[in-house]
């Protein structure tokens, strides 16, 4: 530091070095590490598989650069480049464990340089990344990710099938060195073979060629090694709810659960919760694909909302996760970018009926109110109960009819989905059922007289929110329409004075489109969402909310990146069940926490779930 004088005044300048003597910024340091692993795994992989590549220019590159080996030492190199790649995101992700793989791996990378190429200056680099690595160990803080011991299959199988695919192209990349011609199955036997140590039937010139063999070893142990390790690592469980955590929030819904029509979702068992320090409110999500995903508002008294969303935004940081919230209110969204300095986005609308201005009459319910006159007269009725009311054969004759007429195989439903029918846990929830008796003669069949029902959970003291929605597909057409209508004309009975219907997705988008003198980029942008609506039903879900005149309330994601919009939408997408990646459903319900027989499906029009709703 210096001094300086200025008339009567004094003060002291700090001196601070140049930008290119700083190095580079702590919050940089992951991504750069992460790049460095992926450009010398792929250089090492190369080296590798094709000899001639480790004496080109290239190669010289990666002789210098942390982590490359000796071009002796070809098994090695295909090993460390896989593991350096396997470790580039999760060094991206500030993960710790990948930090301490990292460390430990580029030892052995100083070894080959010294041992092998006898390169002072490749091992120096090395060295100097190992000291980078150590001096940044602050930056790699991240705890690791909620995961199951599947993933040991899942490894198997990848890294299995790619170690397969790199033997078939090091076999191959020696056709000088083989003996006869070979066809494609013999290499693939002699590459089997390989991978568990063995020689196959393919002949060398020189007896055996000992770069393949070690390099197939070093393949097989890689995947073998690997695979025991994430078999018998401890488990960490993936998010679920407790039974405190369901307590605390049930007790926070009694005394708030009016202020969000997707408040009651929060009891799905497949989320985990934070809380505020003062326990009054509290933020649910769901961990997908490392997206940290709550959805609707926090749960609990607003002035306490704050405190619930630091704490999901310390989860998120502590691992690495990225934050994202789907379905939110306005309100909701306002604290959310207020607190967290966030970005949010309209996604679309949720349909909302007042029991007190439905009506069937007049010209905008004609539609209806001819749908539902035809479906009477054809000799069905309907039957409108709390779950709690249901004797338990007829509940449990419902729970079988919802599995059995679920439309697909996958379950949806994340944000706007409970995913169960249960007596004891929702007693206020709401059921409607369409009943028609047999013609003399036929068979009842095995769900009786039942025909169609709807599932609606408790939305305060005087709301109820659609989660679910099935019929028999030999039931009349309009049988979800017909519901509707019989639980708005039963509402006031049971006390209720609001039902929120589904979500309908860029809304204002569709609506806005059609109408006169909208401009070529939404007239565009609506035709997309058409297009769209042939796999995700967008228009349909906007037309078939409208039919009942309810007032739309928008709801918003919020996200922190616009870059990372791509990502929330995949892990969106997965948790409502609309795309599937990694391990088959069948193979991960081992890790669900507990059967979700009814999860919300829809079958001839959408029904509310969260993409469900959305989509």
């Amino acid at each position: 530091m210096s001094d300086r004088l200025d008339g009567e005044k004094s003060e002291k300048v700090a001196w601070r070095a140049p930008r290119w003597l700083r190095g580079p910024r702590p919050e940089t340091v992951p991504g750069l590490v992460g790049t460095a692993g992926v450009v010398v795994g792929l250089l090492n992989l190369v080296a590798g598989i094709f000899p001639r590549f480790r004496y080109s220019r290239v190669h010289a590159v990666a002789e210098v650069l942390p982590g490359a080996v000796s071009p002796l030492a070809v098994s090695a190199s295909l090993v460390v480049g896989i593991l350096l790649l396997l470790l580039a995101h999760g060094l991206k992700r500030r993960k710790r464990r990948a930090w301490g793989a990292a460390v430990a791996l580029l030892p052995f990378g100083i070894a080959a340089q010294l041992v092998y190429r006898h390169s002072v200056f490749g091992a120096v680099l090395s060295l100097a990344l190992l000291v980078f690595l150590l001096w940044h160990r602050r930056e790699f803080a991240a705890l690791p990710d909620p995961r199951s011991r599947w993933k040991a299959v899942a490894n198997l199988v990848v890294l299995g099938s790619a170690g397969f695919g790199i033997g078939m192209v090091i076999v191959s990349s020696h056709p000088h060195k083989i003996v006869g011609s070979p066809s494609f199955w013999e290499r693939a036997e002699h590459v089997l073979w390989g991978l568990v140590g063995f020689e196959g039937p393919v002949s060398y010139t020189n007896g055996v060629d000992y770069t393949v063999g070690y390099s197939l070893g070093a393949l097989g142990l890689l995947t073998a090694a690997t695979t025991a390790y994430l078999a018998f690592r401890p488990e960490h469980p993936a998010a679920r709810l407790t039974d405190e955590d369901e307590q605390r929030l049930r007790e926070l819904l009694a005394r708030h659960g009016g202020r969000d029509s997707l408040g009651y979702f929060a009891l799905r068992r497949d989320k985990g919760a934070v809380f505020s320090p003062s326990g009054k409110a509290a933020v649910c999500y769901r961990v997908i694909s490392g997206v940290m995903l709550a959805s609707g508002d926090p749960i609990g008294d607003v002035e306490a909302w704050p405190g619930a969303i630091e704490r999901f935004m310390e989860e998120a940081r502590a691992h690495s996760w990225t934050p994202a919230v789907t379905g939110c209110s306005e309100t909701g969204g306002q604290v959310w970018t207020r607190e967290t300095g966030m970005d949010a986005l309209e996604l679309g609308d949720e349909a909302i009926v007042d029991v007190a201005d439905f009506t069937l009459s007049g010209r905008a319910m004609r539609n209806v109110r001819q749908m539902v006159k035809r479906i009477e007269r054809n000799g069905y009725e309907t039957r409108v109960r709390r779950v709690r009311d249901l004797e338990p054969e007829e509940l449990e004759r419902i729970q079988k009819a919802a599995n059995a007429w679920r439309d697909t195989d996958t379950e949806r439903g994340f944000s706007m989905a409970l995913g169960r029918i249960d007596a004891e846990a929702d007693g206020d929830a709401v059921i409607a059922t369409a009943h028609l008796a047999p013609a003399e003669g036929e068979d009842a069949g095995p769900y009786g007289d039942l025909k169609a029902m709807q599932h609606f959970v408790p939305w305060g003291r005087d709301g109820i929110s659609l989660e679910l929605m099935r019929r028999d597909r030999g039931a009349d057409p309009g049988m979800n329409e017909l519901l509707i209508v019989a639980a708005l004309q039963a509402a006031p009975d049971l006390g209720i004075k609001q039902v929120s219907l589904n979500f309908a997705v860029f809304r204002s988008s569709l609506e806005r489109g059609e109408k006169l003198g909208a401009g070529p980029v939404l007239r565009g942008w609506r035709a997309m969402l058409i297009f769209l609506s042939r796999w995700y039903q967008i228009e349909s879900l906007y037309k078939f909310n409208d039919k009942f005149q309810p007032r739309w309330e928008p709801r918003f994601v919020v996200f922190r990146n616009s870059r990372d919009i791509p990502r929330i939408g995949l892990a969106a997408l997965q948790a409502e069940g609309y795309l599937e990646l990694g391990l088959p459903r069948a193979l991960r319900r081992r890790n669900a926490p507990e059967p979700r027989p009814c999860a919300h499906e829809e079958q001839s029009v959408p029904a509310a779930g969260a993409l469900e709703k959305v989509a």
